[in-house]
């Protein structure tokens, strides 16, 4: 491979063209069925000889510089590059040792190493000292805590006039923050959840009308456990009274056999519109099930925020599928946020979703839409091997932006406060993974640019924008709320 390469040829190809005869140079032989898939393992068998064993180069040219001498170090391009070599250098064209999927794997490890080249030359913002500023590109904000000493928080709800502020914990303890201190004790009598690997008491939100005479509802999203030891994402509402749960209803759980084991890939995050609710569920591990119109994971799902159907959702006619879903071919869905100023007809659903290793998402959900998971993705597997060869199909759709290699997305949310004007309509990211929160500014529909407001202070659950205006960020090791406050 040799995306920035030197004039010099590396001494490994000129050895190997020097012993074939011209009829056989028009490309490497085929590669044995052994061959692994294992990119790091690949690229330690054909490359490291020319680019070195951290790919910074060495008889060939360096691939995590962001150097190109020979394209502009697209996907694309290093694709292309791999594939069919380049000729006048004297380096051989891979596409018939390496098939398509594994010459992917060789383009994502390629981006992993150039981003770990990069932040190591990279300082960011961590401020964990009472008072410290971060000034960032367009505000300047201290972090300050606000509720500390909690298990894993995993979502908070706002709550009108001093009613205080709701936190999900991850082991299905439901806390209330109230003028200025943690109520000792959670509220009595929420559901049972799954609190185990990536399950737990998901999402706490209240309605948008909560405040309305006869309403007051509060939804939770959570891991919901069967009597056979599997659990599958499901939704209810209830009420808060004396510190009790009460007048619970169920708005959403699958039928019992469609829930599987394992503790990943539940979802999900929250989006009320005109009497409607939109949810996410992760394909609880089974990729394949992503693609499957009769199974509830790997989709959006649409429904009346009492728990009803509706007729007109995308697949509601279709025999066999489940009527609820709204979009297909999700892995994870971490983030779920309506964009500010839309609603109806002019709904834009925005979400971030887990891909693999590589291949998170930022997308714009449509109606009836197939994201494609797995047959296209930007990642491959965690142990290196390809998902598939493809990152585009006919008929499936492009996220808006891929991060790869990935930032372990989670959280997702428009700013709409008045406290940081600079940043108004932009999308801010959570990340478990770096433990960052980003901001995103968007341009016709498309990520214009990028900024990491802070970085290692915990990993990013979720980040909310609160009706004072101030962005509110669950934190875990050590699980805490705080949020972010305007500075000089």
């Amino acid at each position: 491979m040799l995306p920035s390469f030197t004039p010099a040829l590396c001494l490994w190809t000129v050895l190997f063209w020097a012993a074939v005869p011209l009829s056989a140079q028009s490309a490497p032989a085929a590669p044995p069925a052994e061959l692994t898939k294992d990119a790091a393992k690949i690229y330690a068998q054909f490359c490291v000889s020319c680019h070195g064993e951290n790919l910074d180069g060495g008889l060939g040219g360096s691939l995590v510089d962001d150097i190109w001498k020979h394209g502009d170090g697209s996907d694309e391009h290093l694709t292309r590059i791999i594939t069919g070599g380049i000729a006048s250098l004297g380096m051989p064209a891979f596409g018939e040792v390496l098939d398509a999927s594994r010459v992917r794997g060789q383009v994502v490890f390629i981006r992993e190493k150039a981003a770990r080249a990069r932040e190591a030359g990279t300082s960011y913002a961590k401020p964990l000292d009472p008072g410290a500023v971060v000034k960032s590109e367009a505000a300047s904000f201290r972090v300050e805590p606000l509720a500390t000493g909690l298990g894993v928080p995993w979502s908070v709800a706002f709550l009108p006039g001093d009613a205080g502020l709701l936190i999900a914990e991850r082991s299905g303890a439901l806390r209330v923050w109230r003028a200025g201190a943690l109520v000792p004790e959670p509220v009595e009598g929420t559901p049972k959840v799954w609190a185990k690997g990536q399950g737990g008491l998901l999402v706490v939100q209240a309605h948008p009308d909560f405040a309305q005479v006869g309403n007051g509802w509060i939804y939770l999203a959570f891991s919901d456990p069967s009597e056979e030891g599997s659990a599958m994402t499901a939704i209810v509402r209830g009420r808060i009274r004396d510190g009790r749960w009460v007048d619970e209803q169920d708005i959403y759980r699958a039928p019992r056999a469609l829930y599987r084991k394992g503790g990943v890939h539940f979802g999900t995050r929250l989006v009320f519109d005109q009497g409607y609710l939109f949810f996410g569920i992760g394909e609880r591990g089974a990729q394949e099930q992503a693609q499957d119109l009769t199974r509830p994971n790997g989709k959006i799902h649409r429904i009346f925020d009492d728990g009803r159907v509706p007729a007109d959702n995308p697949f509601a006619s279709v025999p066999g599928a489940l009527p609820t879903i709204w979009s297909y071919g999700h892995r994870n869905p971490q983030g779920l946020v309506a964009r500010p100023g839309t609603t109806g007809e002019g709904l834009e659903i925005w979400e971030n979703e887990h891909g693999p290793r590589g291949g998170d998402e930022l997308n714009r959900i449509k109606r009836g839409a197939n994201f494609g998971w797995p047959l296209i993705t930007y990642g491959m597997n965690y142990n290196g091997t390809p998902v598939s060869a493809d990152t585009a199909r006919d008929g499936l759709e492009q996220p808006v932006l891929h991060w790869t290699p990935s930032i372990a997305v989670c959280g997702l949310d428009f700013y709409t406060g008045g406290r940081f004007p600079g940043w108004q309509g932009n999308l801010l990211v959570g990340s478990l993974k770096q433990q960052e929160l980003r901001r995103l500014v968007l341009d016709d529909g498309k990520v214009k640019s990028q900024e990491v407001l802070f970085r290692g202070i915990g990993r990013v659950r979720s980040v909310q924008t609160g009706p004072d205006g101030l962005v509110y960020v669950c934190l875990e090791d050590p699980g805490r709320v705080v949020r972010l406050v305007p500075a000089p």
